[in-house]
């Protein structure tokens, strides 16, 4: 009996499988074929699931219905939380770890992606999609190159596709080359010059047809690491011989989104300076280009207001050469404007307390795109992220439009490509991993017509679909009397066990990393990995996450290791209070500045029992000491710029008030953290006689790309908890670390 959908046409071969979920029932969850298909899926368009790598072709799709087979308890095993047996292994996890680094549209309508692949030690790889839906997708990028730029260390904008022909930064060396899409066979071309290193980098750049150059933001590291200039540079393309980039823009710390108007006669850009980050004040600004190619004149459009408070953001021109962009005046939430050209006036496109962007951490991001309609109107496409979940819209490109929001399966949504009669939206769901979907649209613009997954980070996560938690979003009491905080709760969940009468799970707390960011409540198989084995996941948004507005995320400046950390200990608290969890076995993890938030809540707080730092903050003097430009000021607006209070709030400094086991995950080529904040934290708790453990990993960096350390990491953070503090043994076979001052 099939419900909440219908075939609309049959697979030439199916496969209907049954899954077991926890109530000890069966459901008809899924459905994999070799052939034609379409389905209705929670009566949402047409959906399906494609899986294109070069060494697999399948299809699949998620296949809802309420048919139910009751099967009695006796097929599921009684055994402590922590201890179950699960398909999804730290191999699966580390193998589906594949990253997403952007899309763009050939010249002919077809899907370009950017994929990071952990099995290949994270090479970044452009791949095409193919003119039949049944063919292998067609690897871009050559085999020695790689794509990925490392301005602003954290990168991001690394290609642009312009017709047949894609720009790209070479990993390696870190020059610009230029490729022909229709070519293959031919090697990339390299467009800037060889510094006999990777000390120069580029990213977020668009072609100029005007005078046939391409202009991009450049990051030049070659007389300093510690403090590069940035600017906005042309790279002139007619040329046989490879020349210097000519400065274009410059004066400012830092820029993004160069972006060139239809007719190549103005140029549009965001710039901040220190100490500012850029999400806390930056400037948009319009160059007017003359007859030779130089910026004659330029005006700022947003920012300039010492009154106003606001950081614009993706600046965007239309086809008639209208200036869009976002920015979080007045209201505190990023929502669309649009530039008055003759009054340098702004005004709003429409109105919102959502968030039409995401904080500027990585260049490239595309979060609107402009649509035609059969009317010849001009509409927007465009993502906004409401307390806690992401929405696809339309709205008009006049002001006062009205918002049509369109029905798809994602709850979460990153960036928008605009495609020949649709559009390419990356996005995910509790129950997608992060994936690309081809949305086409009805002929008012107004509806889904047809839904199709593209590309998958993990195609093979249907095979999993009985054992996923799915998350709850939870809002908890904070410290602050009336202040309130968000996490995503995610209860352990295995159709095979069941847990002992009368048991708590123990909790995984996980604190992201940024600090100013936002975690997700998607399908992500690492923490699948945890609740699956009898854990309970909780992921926190504290007080300074992104997502709910300018109010929200300004509760951490100047209280960086005090808001985060007290959100964290109540987040734990409020579900050991409600009977969720075991207070007695609370842990806690985080990378980056949640690194720094797991062992600053470890030191100042008792809430939790054991945690796991990767590549975390222990000593904030020396973060502003050695960390990369970007971020160079940051804790300036974070904590404060007086090093008393660097000292009070590092964790490095308390060693004292540690007492429980910690084990520290850190790559060698950090530049970000650097590999002297794990050390430290670790001799100076292995000299007090704390259990701790440190794993350090040769030719990483800031976040962990080979699948061998994402692997390792995983396993290592479970049997770690599993021996100090969670009374079970973990049903995988793992040899575990040493620990210090245990074994």
């Amino acid at each position: 009996q099939i419900k909440n959908g219908r075939m609309s046409t049959l697979a030439t071969i199916a496969v209907l499988t049954l899954t077991r979920f926890p109530s000890s029932s069966y459901h008809y969850s899924k459905c994999l074929f070799t052939h034609t298909h379409r389905f209705n899926h929670f009566n949402t368009p047409k959906f399906s699931l494609s899986s294109k790598t070069p060494h697999q072709r399948r299809r699949a799709c998620y296949f809802n219905t309420s048919a139910k087979v009751t099967m009695s308890s006796s097929d599921t095993t009684t055994a402590p939380y922590g201890s179950w047996t699960s398909p999804i292994t730290a191999d699966v996890v580390s193998g589906a770890s594949k990253r997403l680094g952007g899309t763009a549209v050939d010249g002919s309508g077809r899907l370009i992606w950017l994929e990071s692949r952990p099995t290949e030690s994270g090479r970044a790889v452009l791949v095409l999609e193919p003119q039949n839906p049944w063919a292998e997708a067609v690897d871009i990028t050559p085999k020695e190159f790689g794509v990925r730029t490392l301005a602003q260390e954290y990168g991001g904008g690394a290609f642009t596709v312009s017709g047949d022909v894609v720009f790209f930064a070479n990993y390696k060396d870190q020059r610009l080359y230029k490729q022909s899409i229709s070519s293959l066979d031919v090697s990339p071309i390299p467009l800037t010059p060889d510094y006999g290193g990777p000390t120069v980098s580029y990213a977020d750049g668009v072609l100029d047809t005007r005078f046939n150059r391409f202009i991009a933001v450049r990051e030049d590291r070659r007389e300093s690491s510690q403090n590069p200039p940035t600017t906005i540079v042309s790279i002139a393309l007619g040329n046989n011989n490879v020349q210097e980039p000519e400065v274009l823009v410059g004066g400012s710390d830092f820029y993004a989104f160069p972006r060139l108007d239809p007719k190549s006669e103005r140029i549009a850009w965001i710039q901040w300076s220190h100490p500012n980050m850029p999400w806390d004040k930056s400037e948009l600004w319009v160059g007017y280009i003359s007859e030779n190619g130089e910026i004659h004149k330029s005006v700022c459009v947003a920012g300039y207001d010492p009154s106003i408070i606001e950081s614009p953001i993706e600046p965007k021109w239309s086809s008639d050469g209208e200036l869009f962009f976002i920015t979080d005046r007045e209201s505190g939430f990023w929502n669309l404007h649009k530039w008055i050209e003759s009054e340098n006036k702004v005004v709003p496109i429409y109105s919102l307390d959502a968030e039409f962007a995401r904080p500027l951490w990585i260049f490239g991001m595309n979060s609107y795109v402009f649509v035609q309609s059969p009317q010849q109107k001009k509409l927007i496409a465009c993502s906004y992220r409401q307390k806690g979940k992401s929405y696809l819209g339309i709205i008009d490109d006049v002001p006062g439009s009205k918002l049509t929001v369109l029905d798809i399966p994602f709850t979460d949504i990153d960036n928008i490509t605009s495609g020949t009669d649709c559009l390419f939206v990356e996005g995910a769901s509790a129950v997608h991993p992060s994936s690309v979907a081809k949305v086409t649209l009805d002929d008012n613009k107004s509806k889904v017509a047809d839904f199709n997954i593209i590309w998958s980070s993990s195609p093979d996560s249907l095979k999993y679909s009985s054992y996923i938690s799915e998350p709850e979003l939870i809002e908890f009491p904070t410290e602050v009397p009336g202040q309130n905080a968000y996490a995503y709760f995610y209860p352990p969940s295995n159709p095979t066990y069941r847990a002992i009468e009368g048991e708590k799970p123990p909790l995984l707390l996980k604190s992201h990393g940024g600090p100013t960011a936002e975690t997700h409540g998607v399908l992500n198989l690492s923490i699948q990995y945890w609740t699956s084995r009898g854990w309970a996941v909780a992921d926190v948004n504290y007080g300074g996450s992104t997502g709910y507005g300018r109010e929200y995320r300004d509760r951490l400046l100047g209280r960086w290791g005090i808001v985060d950390v007290n959100d964290c200990c109540s987040c734990a608290t409020y579900l050991a209070d409600n009977g969720k969890v075991d207070r007695e076995r609370l842990c806690i993890t985080g990378g980056s500045a949640g690194g720094y938030t797991t062992l600053a809540a470890l030191a100042f707080k008792d809430t939790f029992k054991a945690g796991a730092s990767l590549y975390g903050v222990a000593d904030l003097k020396s973060l502003v000491e050695e960390t990369h430009k970007f971020e160079s000021h940051y804790i300036n607006n974070l904590v404060g710029a007086d090093e008393k209070v660097w000292f009070d709030r590092s964790p490095i400094n308390h060693v004292d008030k540690f007492s429980c086991p910690i084990i520290l995950f850190q790559g060698l080529e950090d530049k970000v953290v650097p590999p002297s904040q794990a050390r430290l934290i670790y001799e100076a708790l292995k000299k007090k006689g704390v259990p701790v453990a440190l794993v350090e990993y040769e030719g990483e960096q800031h976040g962990f790309r080979k699948a061998e350390n994402i692997k390792y990491t995983l396993e290592q953070q479970m049997v770690f908890f599993a021996r100090l503090i969670g009374g079970f043994n973990v049903a995988d076979n793992i040899i575990p670390v040493k620990i210090d001052n245990f074994d």
